[in-house]
């Protein structure tokens, strides 16, 4: 009998467009080796163009169900998305850290791709206080990263990508990585941070179009190179290589953004075949 794979925890909201949320970190974790567990946080009503309603659930059933399946399976990574609450974040933070040694990636989504806002301040401060400072790998594009440091009470707060870092370090996480797709520049600049400073950067070229759910991807990519045994450097570097692909190979079923292809690779062994 074959040993089993790796186990990801993924807290999460579900798409029912299976673009972004639970959905894609589901796909991407499978097609990366990994067995996904999926704790749902929130039931959202959106397609491939937007986000039309978030409905959270009760917290205590976001922390039942995480409790059942870590009594029940060794977990060897958390992956956190979409949360919905206060209550929620506070929920998840109180199981996790029964769970110290597991490391955890947050991917903390402060907006969908069109601009919904589905995170209020008070849930950002949450974040901040609860979470960050169990995290082993934060992901926030640059957007995130301004929103989780910028002080809004000081209108000449204005920090470069390097020192929003700096300050997100300084909430007590062990590496962030600030994704680069919303700057004005002509590729996509990744950059991980730890205590020492940049450890890795890379640039990757910049694709046409707009896609639901790549944050969502990069994250669980993330967890699943760090579930097979990677260190963080090289597990950084092999899923965005991984991310880029499905991006490079992502399909329009919709009306609106385009959806990443986790598992291009089966459909480019199909190719090579025919």
């Amino acid at each position: 009998m074959s040993s089993a794979p790796p186990i990801v925890l993924c807290f999460s909201a579900s798409d029912p467009s299976a673009g972004a949320g639970l959905q894609a970190d589901i796909l991407t974790l499978s097609s990366m080796g990994c067995h996904a567990l999926s704790v749902v946080t929130a039931i959202t009503v959106q397609d491939t163009v937007g986000v039309e309603a978030v409905y959270p659930l009760d917290a205590e059933w976001v922390a039942d169900q995480a409790r059942c399946v870590l009594e029940d399976m060794p977990v060897a990574v958390f992956k956190i998305g979409l949360l919905g609450s206060v209550e929620i974040i506070a929920a998840i933070a109180e199981v996790v850290s029964d769970y110290p040694e597991v490391p955890l990636v947050l991917d903390p989504i402060l907006s969908s791709g069109r601009g919904d806002e589905l995170a209020t301040d008070e849930m950002v401060s949450a974040l901040r206080e609860l979470l960050i400072p169990q995290t082993t790998v934060l992901t926030p594009n640059s957007l995130e990263a301004r929103r989780l440091t910028v002080d809004e009470s000081d209108d000449n707060d204005d920090p470069d990508l390097d020192e929003c870092a700096s300050r997100l370090l300084g909430l007590g996480c062990e590496f962030v990585l600030i994704t680069g797709t919303h700057e004005n520049s002509p590729t996509v600049i990744n950059t991980l941070y730890g205590d020492g400073g940049v450890v890795r950067s890379d640039s990757w070229q910049r694709l046409a179009g707009s896609y639901h759910g790549s944050g969502c991807t990069l994250a669980s990519a993330i967890s699943a190179t760090i579930a097979n045994g990677l260190d963080m450097a090289e597990a950084v570097r092999d899923a965005q290589e991984y991310t880029w692909q499905t991006l490079a190979s992502a399909y329009r079923p919709g009306m609106g953004q385009h959806i990443p292809d986790r598992l291009f690779w089966a459909r480019e062994e199909d190719g090579s075949e025919s």
